[in-house]
């Protein structure tokens, strides 16, 4: 009845559906090209409502200023629970736990001593998002472009990963500099207190080298972290409005959609903190002593102590995730964006299906 290659492609594969919900349309002229095909998957035409063109120059501005609101200040708000995952990771012996490591660090700094770090993961994070929300929604809108409506649809996991990756990586070049402060801050007692005292401290000893001998391990960490984070996200929104949310999301209002959002932020985020967190032990330790390498390291922490802190991470990476999209998609709704639905299939491959007259 179905062309069976298509159908059990369509069935079986993990990946299958759209970016966004595609519509039939006429098959675009040669002259059009690849405009006219971005136009048809973008919705390039401003809907009611919204202030600008899905894909244009102030939609993607904007998504960056909602990445820095939402990365910068939420990770500056767990920066207590991070300076103890951080000395959890890198002295396990003196801090054997999360409350120990809490109960220590204020007894030897006092409580401000918690905040240690808040400006370099202030501001390093803010660039972090801006590069990771802004250049996802790029290159999202980038790669659907060349694979087309029905391969958007049947890959559109593999292209949720692909663009996420890719913003990723020029987010970690962006945050490198001051999680390596960061990190030293929290993790050297008496090495330095402040930004200010730290950079040039750092740069004094090891050179521009000291600032970015982690980046390779960030990478590790956060790039994995990242595709799980919006791939994740994305497939969940998608299954919570499927089967769990008992009205369609075009019924539900903004409040309600924004509750979905976060559910899905924090399921994403337990998965995010799993899979990246033995790359944050190497950077973690790595940050804090000279000369080592991330073999080094790796070596040293063994296949247990790779996964110290795992579970005050997962509280604050669980919490973090679900808030940035929170946040995210408020950001959103503030300045009235475009937000696509969840993906339905194209017409056209419901009639390569057979699943139309």
């Amino acid at each position: 009845m179905y062309p069976t290659a298509l159908t059990q492609l369509a069935r079986a594969n993990p990946f299958s559906a759209p970016l966004f919900t595609l519509q039939k349309v006429e098959e675009p002229s040669h002259t059009a090209g690849a405009q006219g095909h971005r136009r048809r998957l973008a919705a390039a035409s401003v809907a009611e409502g919204d202030s600008c063109e899905f894909g244009s120059q102030k939609y993607f501005i904007l998504c960056g200023f909602g990445g820095i609101l939402s990365c910068g200040t939420t990770h500056t708000a767990v920066v207590p629970l991070d300076l103890v995952k951080c000395r959890l990771q890198v002295d396990p012996a003196k801090y054997k736990s999360i409350i120990t490591g809490f109960s220590v660090t204020i007894r030897e700094d006092g409580v401000r001593g918690l905040a240690k770090g808040w400006a370099p993961t202030f501001i390093g994070y803010s660039m972090q998002g801006l590069c990771k929300f802004g250049f996802y929604e790029v290159f999202k809108i980038l790669y659907s472009d060349l694979l087309g409506e029905e391969n958007t649809y049947l890959w559109r996991t593999s292209l949720y990963l692909a663009a996420s990756a890719s913003a990723e990586f020029f987010a970690d070049i962006a945050l490198a500099p001051m999680e390596a402060c960061k990190v030293r801050i929290q993790t050297q007692p008496g090495y330095a207190n402040t930004l200010r005292e730290c950079a040039p401290k750092m740069y004094a000893e090891e050179g521009l080298w000291a600032f970015y001998k982690g980046v390779v391990p960030l990478w590790m960490r956060q790039i994995p972290y990242t595709m799980m984070k919006f791939a994740c996200f994305e497939r969940t929104v998608e299954m919570l409005y499927k089967f769990v949310v008992p009205k369609p999301r075009s019924e539900c209002s903004k409040p309600e959609q924004l509750m979905v959002t976060f559910v899905a932020g924090y399921i994403a985020g337990v998965f995010c903190a799993i899979v990246s967190h033995p790359a944050d032990s190497v950077v973690s330790v790595l940050n804090k002593e000279k000369g080592s390498t991330a073999a080094q390291v790796l070596k040293k922490l063994g296949p247990m102590g790779v996964w110290k802190g795992l579970f005050a991470r997962i509280i604050m990476i669980g919490t973090l995730t679900a808030l940035q999209w929170f946040i995210y998609d408020s950001v959103k709704v503030y300045f009235r964006l475009p937000r696509p639905p969840p993906p339905e299939m194209p017409e056209s491959l419901k009639k390569k299906l057979g699943l139309t007259e």
